[in-house]
């Protein structure tokens, strides 16, 4: 069944069905059956719902050098990156319902001009469904490649890489896309695990593909976080361009802070104080954490929980987080270390820095899965700036005249 005007309206916005309903004041059952199409909402509320998406979208409009779609998107870390040089997100796709709830509650975007889906595989089967675009941003799934996934699966007997039917072959599904739209450029962000994946093999039928059925110009770099936030967070970014523009990770390092300037987990953290009593493990949980590291050490083994303070850098914050937080705990004053907040994952992974705003309207359990299921914004928006001429380049010419005209 396809999307009725008001629930396109509707998610845009940001409004949730009870918060119209108070609005309105009408039963959710009613605003449902707007949102299914059952009933037909007042012209008179769709009017104003339509000049509210035109003003929230108009700041989105002015000043859009090209257009970009954000698959996998999560909840829009490598759109934020990529609007920060002037792009506008014309599609969207995540399939999460959790992340959905986040990425609408912080991008109000015109739905005349931005299309959010979930699932897909639909549009890798017919990839014209999706709007004419520049660049193609894809943080396809991680973990059927992640050391961590890989083992995990092994140990079950479940099938990772590209067998992993569930999420392993969704690469497939951009590739359909890219070879229909033939964009000016694309770049896809995974674990840095998928260059050693089965051995290589792996990577090599990803660069295969690219590179020599779709014949793009193709480089790619593993990027540490660590000098824009303090985390030991690594990932792979592959960058492609249909035409040969002189692009290539060569000269990155350009993009990277002063060494000075490098950040400390106390330049993240909330005082003591703000920081709620329910983030402190509880002594059953951090006795349990105790025993299992002096387990696994005196077997030789390197597993257990990190202990940090406000002068360290943390491990990888990951989707496990909300388990028992114990890849990164933070000392407190009391004698039991504490998970961080959810706020403090919206700073470490870059969301919620440099005076930008970012709303977490989830669970913290769901909260933790988005953060350590996402990517660096800071290292998105170097990796942007540092494909900025390139771009210009590919769109300048015939192509910026094509791109004007679609």
């Amino acid at each position: 069944m396809s999307q009725t005007e008001f629930s396109k309206l509707r998610q845009a916005l940001g409004w949730s069905i009870n918060q119209v309903a108070i609005d309105q004041k009408l039963s959710p059952a009613t605003i449902y059956r707007y949102e299914r199409g059952e009933t037909k909402p007042a012209e008179a509320l769709l009017q104003v719902m339509r000049l509210q998406a035109e003003l929230d979208g108009d700041q989105n409009r002015k000043g859009a050098e090209f257009r970009f779609i954000d698959l996998f998107a999560g909840i829009g870390g490598l759109r934020l990156g990529f609007e920060s040089i002037g792009g506008k997100c014309v599609f969207t796709s995540e399939w999460d319902k959790y992340a959905e709830k986040t990425y609408h509650a912080n991008f109000r975007d015109d739905p005349f001009e931005h299309q959010f889906v979930g699932d897909i595989r639909p549009f890798g089967a017919d990839p014209s469904q999706i709007p004419t675009f520049d660049v193609l941003l894809a943080g396809f799934p991680c973990q059927p490649f992640s050391l961590a996934g890989v083992s995990k699966k092994n140990a079950l007997g479940r099938p990772h890489g590209f067998a992993c039917e569930r999420q392993g072959n969704l690469f497939f599904e951009v590739l359909s896309i890219l070879k229909h739209h033939r964009p000016a450029a694309f770049v896809l962000e995974n674990v840095k695990n998928l260059e050693r994946h089965d051995r290589g093999r792996t990577f090599g039928v990803i660069m295969d593909r690219l590179q020599h059925e779709l014949g793009y110009s193709v480089d790619y770099r593993v990027i540490s976080a660590l000098p824009w936030v303090p985390q030991k967070r690594e990932r792979i970014f592959i960058v492609g361009f249909r035409e040969d523009c002189g692009f290539s990770f060569d000269g990155f390092e350009a993009q990277i802070p002063p060494k000075d300037e490098w950040p400390m987990l106390g330049d993240i953290l909330q005082s003591h104080n703000e920081v709620d009593s329910k983030y402190t493990l509880t002594p059953h949980l951090w006795n349990y954490l105790q025993e299992y590291r002096r387990k696994h050490e005196a077997a030789g083994h390197g597993f257990g929980y990190s202990k940090v303070g406000p002068d360290d850098v943390a491990r990888t914050l990951s989707a496990r987080y909300h388990k028992d937080g114990s890849e990164i705990l933070i000392e407190t004053p009391v004698d039991r270390p504490r998970r961080l907040t959810p706020l403090e994952c919206a700073r470490l992974m870059g969301f919620a820095n440099a005076g930008r705003e970012w709303k977490i309207p989830v669970s913290d359990t769901q909260a933790y899965r988005q953060f350590g299921n996402s990517v660096v914004v800071p290292v998105v928006e170097a990796v942007a700036r540092h494909m900025e001429p390139a771009l210009q380049r590919a769109l300048s010419g015939e192509e910026q005249d094509a791109y004007a005209a679609a």
